[in-house]
C-alpha cells in the first residue's frame, strides 16, 4: 500500500477545481512537447524503424491532450469525493495516497518525451513507461475504491500506455536500442529512410 507524501504531491488547490485539475496536466504536457520539439520529434519518428501499427506522428498530440484532460478530471473527482464530508476515513486515505501516486505518474509521464526524443535513450524511456503503466494500474485501482468513475476514467489512459509501451519497446528493439544522432545522420547519407514495417 502506498502512503500520502505531501512533499511529493501536488497542492490540494490543484484538485479542488475541475478547471485547474484538467488544465495542469494539459498545459504541462504541451510545454514538454513544445520544449522537446527542438529535438525534431517528427523527423526522428519518421527516420527510425517503427514496429507495425505505429500511427502517424500527428496522432500523438491530440490523443495525449485528451488523455491529459481526462486524467485531470479523474483526479478532481477522486480527490473531491475522497475528501468530502461524506467520505469514510478509508476513502480519505485512499484519495490522499492516490494524489501522491497521481503526482508521481505525472512526473514519469512528462519525463518520457525528453528521455526518448531529446536524450535519445530508448532503454531508459522503456523503463520509465513500464513504471508509468504499473503506477497507473495501481492508481486506477486505488481511486476506483474512492470513486468508481474516476477509476474507469483512467482505463483509456492505461490502454494507450500499453500501446505506447509496445511502440517504445518495438522501436528500441528494431533500432538496436540506439536512436542517437549518429545513427540518424548515418541513415540520411545514402542509406535511405529507415522506417520499415
Amino acid at each position: 500500500m502506498t502512503t500520502f507524501i505531501p512533499t511529493l504531491t501536488l497542492p490540494r488547490a490543484v484538485f479542488d477545481h475541475p478547471a485547474s485539475s484538467i488544465l495542469l496536466p494539459v498545459s504541462l504536457g504541451m510545454a514538454v512537447g513544445y520544449l522537446s520539439s527542438r529535438s525534431n520529434q517528427k523527423q526522428t519518428y519518421a527516420r527510425v524503424k517503427n514496429p507495425p501499427y505505429s500511427p502517424p506522428s500527428f496522432v500523438f498530440a491530440p490523443v495525449w491532450t485528451v488523455l491529459y484532460g481526462v486524467m485531470g478530471y479523474a483526479a478532481y473527482r477522486a480527490v473531491s469525493a475522497g475528501l468530502s464530508l461524506s467520505a469514510t476515513s478509508e476513502q480519505s486515505d485512499l484519495a490522499r495516497q492516490g494524489a501522491t501516486l497521481y503526482t508521481l505518474q505525472l512526473a514519469l509521464n512528462l519525463v518520457w518525451t525528453p528521455l526518448f526524443f531529446v536524450l535519445r535513450r530508448p532503454v531508459e524511456a522503456l523503463v520509465d513507461i513500464v513504471a508509468l503503466l504499473g503506477l497507473n494500474a495501481y492508481l486506477a485501482y486505488t481511486w476506483g475504491q474512492v470513486d468508481r468513475i474516476s477509476g474507469l476514467l483512467l482505463l483509456p489512459y492505461l490502454g494507450w500506455l500499453g500501446f505506447a509501451t509496445y511502440l517504445c519497446a518495438g522501436t528500441g528493439y528494431l533500432n538496436g536500442w540506439d536512436i542517437s544522432d549518429k545513427a540518424i545522420e548515418g541513415e540520411g547519407k545514402g542509406k535511405g529512410k529507415a522506417k520499415e514495417q
